[in-house]
């Protein structure tokens, strides 16, 4: 590998910048600590690429990289676009194709190509703001499922802009309210239970799909799910491993594992589930876990003994081959 030049992406232009930037700085400490030469690509909110802190086009920014780590997140990062623009320059990189990028982004298409293969979802509705009538799309709602609902982005990451509505009237004020800022959202049934979330990565301990241990997640007693404002913060408990049954992590871990193969991804993801009293919901696919001192793949990899400089290096040897 140190033979190689690396470029690692970071920032974009979606609302998960600064968590980007910081996954992006954990990378690029592995490669400084293993004297990997590497250059540091930001993305700045424009989607203007920086070298050095000069806008390069990305034919010239990637010059002479052998392979690239991306270490953005939501938009842009994680929905296909710059996985195309690296395709079409023949730049290997650590994730999934474009393609399947996508579908996991949207979590709408995601749920449909789920639903054949024995994944239990929350009962859920695309509502879109065109043409809309809130008050009457509300009562559908109602009449589908509820009492209480989860409202979120159809792509996006990091809970941004998702609300817990714990009735019909909440539910159509928060409508009115994200309709001023999105085109687009899905209305899920709340599943009340414990939340977990799995890793699964590619070749790892010479395994095909290596999972990594389930972690549960604690939200704090102000909030009912694991809300943005206390991902990154320290309020949230994350258990791992997580105290679930020896069933409940083998479901928990299949799931994860179906998810990643239905869905066409590579390298490694993170899926989401409620562990609740009537099974095991599947909520939603990352394709690019966060990898900040505070996320939750590197809590995984500390659990099982795994460095995370070698996690780093397996993932772009994983690329380079492929």
């Amino acid at each position: 590998m140190k033979n190689l030049r690396v470029a690692v992406l970071r920032g974009g232009p979606s609302e998960e910048y600064e968590v980007s930037m910081k996954t992006g700085a954990a990378v690029l400490g592995v490669l400084q600590n293993l004297s990997i030469p590497h250059n540091d690509i930001v993305i700045n909110r424009r989607g203007e690429w920086l070298l050095h802190g000069i806008e390069r086009a990305p034919a010239d920014a990637l010059f002479a990289t052998d392979v690239v780590f991306i270490a953005l997140h939501g938009q842009y990062g994680e929905d296909g676009t710059v996985q195309r623009l690296l395709d079409r320059l023949g730049v290997p990189y650590v994730g999934s194709r474009a393609y399947p990028s996508a579908l996991a982004m949207n979590k709408v298409l995601t749920k449909e190509i789920l639903r054949d293969h024995k994944i239990k979802l929350p009962a859920h509705l695309r509502v879109t703001k065109a043409g809309t009538d809130v008050r009457r799309v509300v009562g559908t709602i109602e009449e589908l499922f509820g009492p209480e609902y989860i409202v979120k982005p159809v792509a996006g990451g990091s809970s941004v802009d998702t609300h817990h509505a714990a009735s019909s009237s909440e539910l159509a004020a928060i409508l009115n309210d994200i309709f001023t800022r999105r085109d687009e959202v899905l209305v899920e049934e709340f599943i009340r239970g414990r939340e977990a979330t799995v890793g699964v990565v590619e070749g790892l301990r010479g395994e095909t799909l290596y999972s990594l241990p389930v972690v549960e997640i604690v939200p704090p007693p102000s909030h009912s799910f694991f809300a943005s404002d206390v991902k990154y913060d320290g309020r949230t408990e994350e258990i791992c491993p997580g105290r679930f049954s020896r069933d409940e992590k083998e479901a928990l871990t299949t799931a994860a594992q179906l998810a990643h193969q239905a869905l066409g991804l590579s390298h490694y993801s993170r899926s989401d589930f409620i562990v609740s009293d009537n099974g095991i919901y599947f909520l939603e696919t990352n394709t690019l876990p966060g990898l900040t001192q505070t996320s939750l793949f590197p809590q995984m990899l500390s659990a099982v003994g795994h460095s995370f400089d070698d996690f780093i290096l397996h993932l772009m040897r994983t690329a380079i081959k492929k």
